[in-house]
């Protein structure tokens, strides 16, 4: 494909979904396969069907066991370590940690700053909390850095020096959402020393973070990697972004607002997208119906798709939502946070994904008590006929990866009412 050529949105689907992995049959693809061609897996508390950072794998690599991930995120022997994606925590491949140390510096130089730093992924919270501490307690990071190196591995709660869990009294709220914090001290410093990179994550304890010094939890030839420049380390993640994607937009590559691999400023991202097209890694081009000028990878390919995956939320295939409504004419909005009686598709609604269109919204949640996979709601798209048994066998399959002993199918839609003659 040449600069400037124009590529159909089928076209453009096609390429997104075999950079995404879903150009083999899951029996083929391992877990290592699957997490690189993700190439982040966010973390997310919501725990309604199974945490999601467990959803993208299986559905590129189907039925694998969850403690194979659990044993590449926190084993000893790890493969990934935990680092914010924008501003989310998520869980990215160990050879990228000399990638992000340029951001980690960030973060520590954004709690001085007059003005937050557009490079940086530490949360407001974090900021906000750092200034008021340095403030009211001078010398108390410092302090919880020594706790944790003669105690760690520890939790938030195990990290004050004083054994004090104090309450902020005086919030400051975030600047986009009002809303106001609550942390304990030691968890903005502990969070603080995570972002900076003097801490990371060694484990989980039902999900709950335990924090470590850097040097006891990561291996030595990583921390001793060779560490990039700034620009260099830039060029590389819009890199992997854009493998990742295959083809996509400025804003999709690298813009903000927590729905691009690795977020840059404006200005930057437009710099380093500059650098790559010269030196013939990514393709300008134009996609049908987009006004935005494309970038396609230069090693992108066009290939069938015969996919079949329910898809989490927190899919690095869907989650720019915008791009979801561009390639595959689904506008989707995650409902956890809507109000009840203003859901429309239900509370956790996975797309299901069948060749390369999205097909239907499945609402669904596990019962662990009863040991059932729930159904609340399923509603397929206009013009998706032929799903049903494609999905029947979808459903059957994950609820035995869950391990769970049934499906329950309440949803009375029309097609769920055929979904449950074949459950």
């Amino acid at each position: 494909m040449a600069v400037g050529d124009e590529v159909s949105v089928a076209c453009a689907r096609r390429i997104a979904l075999a950079a995404q992995g879903f150009g083999d049959p899951r029996e083929r693809v391992e877990v290592r396969a699957a997490i690189q061609q993700a190439g982040v897996l966010q973390l997310d508390s919501v725990n309604v069907l199974c945490r999601s950072h467990y959803l993208p794998v299986y559905a590129r690599a189907g039925a694998y066991p969850q403690s194979t991930l659990d044993e590449l995120s926190w084993g000893a022997d790890r493969e990934l370590f935990e680092y914010f994606w924008g501003h989310k925590a998520a869980l990215i491949p160990l050879g990228n940690h000399p990638l992000m140390r340029w951001r980690m510096r960030a973060a520590e130089r954004q709690v001085w700053d007059d003005e937050l730093s557009p490079d940086v992924t530490a949360p407001w919270s974090v900021v906000a909390g750092m200034r008021r501490l340095t403030a009211e307690r001078p010398g108390y990071v410092d302090q919880v850095l020594e706790l944790v190196r003669e105690k760690g591995p520890v939790t938030a709660g195990e990290a004050s020096p004083d054994g004090v869990r104090r309450k902020r009294t005086d919030p400051d709220p975030d600047p986009g959402t009002g809303k106001m914090w609550n942390w304990q001290d030691a968890k903005i410093a502990v969070e603080y020393l995570f972002c900076t990179g003097q801490v990371t994550i060694a484990g989980r304890r039902h999900f709950e973070r335990i924090y470590d010094l850097t040097e006891r939890v990561l291996p030595s030839d990583v921390l001793n990697a060779p560490e990039p420049t700034a620009d260099e380390a830039r060029r590389e993640l819009v890199r992997i972004a854009a493998r990742g994607l295959g083809i996509a937009t400025l804003k999709e590559l690298c813009g903000g607002s927590g729905q691009a691999h690795f977020p840059l400023p404006a200005a930057t991202g437009r710099e380093v997208i500059g650098e790559l097209v010269e030196a013939g890694d990514l393709i300008p081009v134009r996609v049908e119906g987009v006004k935005q000028q494309s970038y396609l990878w230069h090693q992108a390919q066009d290939r069938p798709i015969d996919a079949q995956a329910l898809l989490s939320p927190f899919d690095p295939l869907i989650w720019n939502r915008d791009r979801t409504h561009r390639l595959f004419d689904f506008f989707y909005r995650i409902s956890i946070y809507t109000p009840a009686p203003q859901r429309i598709h239900g509370y956790y609604v996975l797309p299901f994904l069948l060749g390369d269109q999205l097909v239907a919204r499945v609402d669904l949640k596990a019962d662990r008590q009863n040991s059932a996979l729930l159904v609340p709601t399923l509603t397929p798209e206009p013009d998706s006929p032929g799903f049903i048994e494609p999905l029947a066998a979808e459903l059957r399959q994950m609820a035995a990866w869950l391990n769970l002993d049934r499906i329950q199918i309440t949803a009375t839609s029309p097609a769920a009412k055929r979904l449950s003659q074949l459950i």
